[in-house]
């Protein structure tokens, strides 16, 4: 029998969270309820290795999942195909251009889906970090359309990748190698996925446990890349 989930008061400081290591098992990761999705209390968990994730009606869901995939900037891979894409020129790529833009397509249902888990006040938040500098987006254009894109949280030189939509073939997975090259120029040394699947698996993404993971945090979280990852194009 699982113990009773953790909750977070909104009364409570906004750097309090329980341990990840009290995170359930099933469903994996699973470590508060709760809070509120301020800027520093988002900040302070990302920190920690935690991320929210919670559908409509359901209340603020903490997690730290076990293992946790990543991508060390220096090992992604390009296959030659999406290198050939990349270098066809049938895509533009820009860099914090439209962030509202690419949050909402990536909250809208994907086929055979109905539901998002991007809420309304998980929106408002991720703008709001977007705002405070925090939060960044990569976009894709073909022909003055955007047809896809990705968006998450840089802190020190990590990347936290929170999601992706593409509306065109291989248009999110080009916003990933582009944002990844990136990063990897600008002193940036992990792109945190998440979650495991084998499409990040064949671009170079691995399974650390958690507590590698946290360890590579302490180190990379507090880290000053260069000063113009945010502020030039790609």
């Amino acid at each position: 029998m699982s113990p009773p989930l953790y909750w977070i008061s909104t009364k409570r400081l906004a750097d309090h969270f329980p341990e990840v290591q009290e995170a359930l098992k099933h469903p994996n990761g699973l470590l508060a309820a709760g809070g509120d999705l301020g800027t520093e209390r988002l900040l302070n968990a990302y920190r920690r290795g935690i991320f929210p994730w919670y559908e409509e009606g359901q209340p603020i869901l903490w997690w730290s999942p076990d293992p946790r995939t990543v991508i060390f900037t220096r090992q992604f891979k390009i296959s030659r195909s999406l290198r050939r894409t990349l270098r066809s020129g049938c895509f533009e790529f820009t860099l914090d251009k439209d962030f509202p833009a690419v949050i909402r397509a990536c909250a809208a249902p994907r086929p055979n889906s109905t539901g998002t888990w991007l809420t309304e006040d998980m929106i408002t938040a991720y703008c709001r970090l977007h705002e405070k500098q925090h939060a960044h987006s990569v976009e894709c254009w073909h022909e003055g359309r955007l047809v896809g894109g990705l968006y998450g949280v840089a802190i020190g030189s990590v990347f936290f990748g929170e999601s992706m939509f593409s509306r065109m073939s291989n248009a999110s997975k080009c916003c990933l190698a582009k944002l990844t090259q990136h990063l990897l120029d600008c002193d940036y040394q992990l792109v945190d996925c998440q979650i495991y699947s084998e499409h990040l698996e064949r671009l170079g993404a691995r399974r650390l446990l958690r507590s590698e993971f946290i360890r590579l945090l302490n180190v990379w979280c507090p880290a000053a890349p260069s000063p113009k990852a945010w502020h030039t194009d790609l």
